[in-house]
């Protein structure tokens, strides 16, 4: 396996990494398979492990804990907070607060010293940036984490993130986690651009967009709760919704492309998200042994012009079909209040004339 710079810290990692989300409760609950899973990757090349606190509550990172015992210097581990964690109101967003107390949670967890990447798992918009980037830094400077990072930030914050720590003289995030595949290409726009300019390492997530483009999605077949995360994410798999109806149309023409190029469809989707100049490593979450040797292959795989032509004129570049796909969506768009007017005062010229 050949490895990649990850921005510029000067660290080689593998193309692809392991997203280890779906081991746990929310999937996969059988420990031992999760861990001959995670034995296997690593096997095969695969340096780089993803987690989050807030998968499965942290049964997912006890874990990976358990499957790197032995292991641990073979990885560049990651792991994320901000998540609601429990039902006390601070365990959870970008607060120093929380964040020290979050790092040591999953430190323990994971049961290791210290964390090769920590990452910001959304925007926080009620937490000064400058508060999240101290804390981090103090981190580095305790080594309880190498480096910090982002996942899933707009394109602006990206920036600011960049600034703030020049500005403050504080270590900044190298590396950024945004949603990335064939149905969802929003981050070309400037997310990927931006994170070429500033250097940064980019692992993106969802890169079969949550099972669309494993093959598993047929026409005329409706997903189950258990194999499409139907129950969890009904917005990004419910077959009613129109965008999830053009979602499959695609996938249908992607699927007809792969087999005329001679590789799965699963190969066509990660080849597609490895090919782009800004990404670091692909993050892959297999459930099973099975989808874990489907996806490696994709490894070799090198898509030629014609068939990257062919796939922008399915989904052009830059087109996100559905929002649920980008993972974030900010106040200014959630929020009615961030966008309207309400009882606006209006000044009239010459009215006391």
């Amino acid at each position: 396996m050949s490895y990649r710079q990850f921005g510029r810290t000067g660290v080689l990692v593998s193309p692809l990494a392991l997203g280890a989300m779906n081991f746990g409760v929310w999937a996969n609950t059988d420990h031992d398979d999760a861990i001959r899973i995670i034995h296997r990757a690593l096997d095969a090349g695969i340096n780089v492990v993803d987690t989050a606190d807030v998968y499965s509550q942290g049964e997912n990172e006890e874990i990976v804990g358990k499957a790197l015992l032995g292991r641990r210097d073979e990885v560049f581990l990651a792991s994320k907070f901000h998540g609601q964690i429990g039902s006390d109101p601070n365990h959870r967003g970008n607060s120093r607060r929380w964040i020290f107390r979050a790092v040591e949670d999953s430190l323990r967890r994971l049961q290791t010293d210290h964390l090769d990447l920590y990452q910001a798992h959304r925007p926080d918009p009620d937490t000064a940036l400058e508060e999240t980037l101290g804390a981090l830094n103090d981190l580095v400077r305790q080594g309880k984490i190498r480096y910090f990072g982002t996942t899933t930030f707009e394109p602006h914050q990206l920036v600011e993130a960049q600034w703030a720590a020049r500005r403050r003289q504080l270590q900044r995030p190298v590396s950024e986690q945004p949603p990335y595949s064939i149905l969802a290409r929003g981050a070309e726009r400037a997310t990927l651009p931006i994170a070429q300019k500033y250097g940064l390492g980019v692992l993106t997530w969802s890169p079969l967009a949550g099972g669309w483009l494993s093959g598993r999605h047929r026409a005329g077949e409706s997903p189950t709760t258990e194999s499409s995360r139907l129950g969890r994410q009904p917005h990004r798999h419910d077959p009613e919704l129109a965008a999830n109806q053009r979602k499959r149309a695609a996938a249908e023409e992607l699927l007809k492309l792969a087999d005329d190029t001679g590789i799965s469809l699963v190969q066509l989707a990660l080849a597609f998200v490895l090919q782009h100049p800004a990404v670091t490593s692909a993050i892959i979450g297999p459930r099973t042994l099975e989808q874990l040797e489907g996806q490696l292959g994709a490894i070799d795989v090198r898509l030629d012009s014609d068939v990257l032509d062919r796939i922008d004129e399915i989904i052009a570049p830059g087109v996100t079909i559905s929002a649920a796909d980008e993972g974030y969506l900010p106040p200014s768009l959630t929020e009615a209040g961030q966008r309207r007017r309400v009882n606006d005062q209006r000044i009239e010229l010459g009215a006391n004339r």
